[in-house]
């Protein structure tokens, strides 16, 4: 099983462990606030096997991340495939964390973790993120990792009815610009 280590924290495969931390999470409307309705606690469970599945059969997937010091559950970073169905193909990062571990650099540790992975590792030629376009704090952060975007392949989610959360940016990296910072 993959296991990224950086300074400050683990990215490893799902425990039983996470399942309360991730549920509760799921349940907070502002982690959600840009991803959506409020999941269930056995939609909570149900996409945390998801996730670790994808980790076993691809190598790759959505990582549990814990900080190093506290051994502290604090959300996910990975790659995932891009969903069929969505105006472009490849591999994107993600992150998604507990509202406590907001402003302490950790979603950008872990996408930079996850880049390095993705390029070095995988041998992606590019790595995609995707966010809703009032999503500021994910937009920063995909900025932070490098990642540049273009307003002419804004999109609206065709998974996503009419609202707030449809219109999207795509941002992109490539393996030949990644900071080793």
């Amino acid at each position: 099983m993959v296991k990224i280590e950086t300074a400050r924290l683990v990215m490893r495969g799902w425990r039983d462990s996470d399942l309360s931390p991730w549920t509760a999470m799921n349940a907070d409307p502002q982690v959600r606030e840009h991803l959506g309705p409020l999941l269930t606690p056995e939609q909570a469970a149900a996409s945390m096997r998801s996730f670790q599945e994808d980790l076993d059969r691809n190598g790759f997937g959505f990582w549990a991340v814990e900080v190093r010091d506290t051994g502290q559950f604090i959300g996910f970073a990975g790659l995932d495939v891009v969903d069929e169905g969505m105006p472009f193909t490849g591999v994107e990062a993600g992150w998604r964390l507990s509202r406590a571990a907001w402003g302490h650099g950790y979603a950008t540790e872990a996408g930079l973790a996850v880049l390095r992975y993705g390029f070095d590792t995988v041998g992606l030629a590019e790595i995609l993120a995707v966010t809703t376009r009032t999503n500021l704090r994910s937009q920063a952060v995909m900025r932070r990792l490098g990642m540049t975007t273009d307003p002419h392949e804004d999109f609206d989610d065709p998974e996503v009815s009419e609202g707030p959360l449809r219109r999207c940016v795509l941002f992109r990296k490539r393996a030949d610009v990644v900071s080793r910072a």
